[in-house]
């Protein structure tokens, strides 16, 4: 079976949180949407502020190549082994958190483990992002979303878009009614595979 009808198959959602503060605007987003999925489908939440993981080195030149521990080892088979890939991170300076873009950089070193295969499993995988922000004008975020689509395009996942909402003080997400609305179905939606730009110019001269 192929990864990607591997993951057609169960559901699983795994939450990554990647904000520096605890039961912040973007977790209290992400959890209304989580709470209109479905009951059979597994959802786990980690939290990278509570796991103890360094700054990312990059060993993938080195003779030796990269050691993971034993909390790296279990962040990648989380990522790995879910189907569907939720990325929690409020907006800051107009990008991800700090926490989150060192997630992310770890992914790098991930597709360079001996036996990873990590750009295969994540292949035909869904990826999603919920973000809150010192906003009304949602624009801001678009170097958030690009981040995102850029890098299920470069895993060909799909790619669920971005929730947004317009928070900056703790609970105040619940003052968004349109975020809380559009919560309650985003992660009904159709996920198109995520593409780069150029691959939609080439489609569009062809």
């Amino acid at each position: 079976m192929t990864p990607e009808a591997a993951r057609g198959t169960n559901r699983s959602f795994l939450f990554v949180l990647g904000s520096s503060r605890a039961d912040g605007n973007s977790e209290a987003l992400a959890r209304e949407a989580a709470a209109h999925l479905p009951a059979d489908i597994p959802q786990r939440w980690v939290d990278l502020n509570r796991l103890s993981l360094p700054d990312f080195q990059d060993g993938r030149h080195e003779a030796a190549g990269r050691q993971t521990d034993e909390v790296e080892e279990e962040l990648r088979r989380a990522t790995v082994e879910a189907t569907d890939l939720v990325i929690v991170s409020p907006l800051y300076w107009y990008s991800l958190s700090a926490q989150t873009k060192r997630y992310l950089d770890y992914w790098s070193g991930w597709l360079n483990v001996p036996g990873s295969d990590f750009k295969e499993r994540m292949a035909g995988g869904t990826l999603w992002g919920v973000t809150a922000m010192a906003h009304d004008e949602h624009e801001v975020a678009d170097g958030l979303v690009t981040t995102l689509n850029h890098s299920a395009a470069y895993l060909r996942m799909h790619f669920g878009g971005v929730l947004k909402g317009s928070a900056s003080r703790p609970g105040q997400i619940q003052e968004d009614e349109q975020a809380l609305i559009r919560a309650k179905t985003f992660f009904h939606q159709q996920t198109p595979l995520a593409r780069f730009p150029y691959e939609e110019e080439s489609d569009a001269v062809a």
